[in-house]
């Protein structure tokens, strides 16, 4: 792969293939599946229910390991790097939003906001907070605790949280499955501003069309292969190609 190609990418997996288990009783999550996420792009995962979306999207962050393939983080082969370094490349330039806000009850917004750098021992760049602060709509918050913010606010924590360290990537796992409809618009909605006005990436696995047709594109698998990809998706259009794919064959 040449670097000007790499340098457009802030995440892929090439060939990537994860069995778990062995013998009769193996499971193919993944079946060699190759792809990139743009730079600068907000790109959803769907399929049915153990078509492999969360495992890639765990093997593509360095969560887990493949069992066979690659997987890049911008020029970086993740394969290539110890337990050490693969955790300060989480660290520094991925960063997560899981379905459970993850907060630290005891700490403040902005505690909480700035906790990865912190831990880090970085100072970050305090303009780039400021900012993210602005973004997500939490300056009149800071100094509240999470048992004191709705869903939406403790998420929108979180995002502000991931996007702290300036990641070349962020990967969202499901980040409006425990809040309502109106609040998880506004996570979504949330969600692309970041990438727009920060030009950082995300990769979103969700098994909701409405919030997928928030992405630039949704990228689809099943039976643990990629099958289709879909630039400026809607909800209806993603839902009619859910549909097929959970035909049976």
């Amino acid at each position: 792969m040449t670097t000007v190609t790499a340098a457009r990418t802030a995440a892929r997996v090439v060939d990537a293939v994860k069995v778990y288990g062995a013998g009769d009783t193996a499971v193919r999550a993944l079946d060699g599946v190759s792809v990139d996420f743009p730079a600068g792009r907000f790109t959803a995962i769907m399929g049915p229910s153990g078509s492999g979306k969360s495992t890639l999207m765990h093997c593509a962050a360095g969560l887990d390991t493949l069992t066979s393939g690659s997987a890049w983080i911008g020029g970086t082969d993740l394969s290539t790097l110890d337990d050490r370094r693969l955790t300060a490349l989480r660290r520094d330039r991925v960063g997560f939003v899981f379905q459970a806000f993850n907060l630290v009850p005891t700490l403040t917004v902005a505690e909480n906001i700035t906790l990865p750098l912190d831990l880090a021992g970085s100072p970050g760049d305090p303009e780039w907070i400021d900012a993210l602060v602005d973004v997500v709509g939490l300056r009149d918050r800071l100094h509240h605790r999470p048992a004191q913010l709705s869903g939406g606010q403790q998420q929108r924590v979180a995002v502000a949280r991931a996007f702290a360290s300036h990641p070349d990537v962020v990967f969202a796992d499901e980040p409006t499955g425990n809040l309502d409809s109106r609040s998880g618009e506004e996570v979504l909605g949330l969600l692309g501003r970041t990438v727009r006005h920060t030009g950082r990436t995300v990769v979103m696995v969700t098994h909701d069309p409405v919030a997928a047709a928030h992405a630039d594109e949704v990228v689809f698998l099943a039976d643990g292969r990629l099958v289709d990809r879909m630039e400026n998706p809607t909800p209806d259009r993603i839902l009619d190609r859910m549909k097929a794919l959970e035909v049976p064959s």
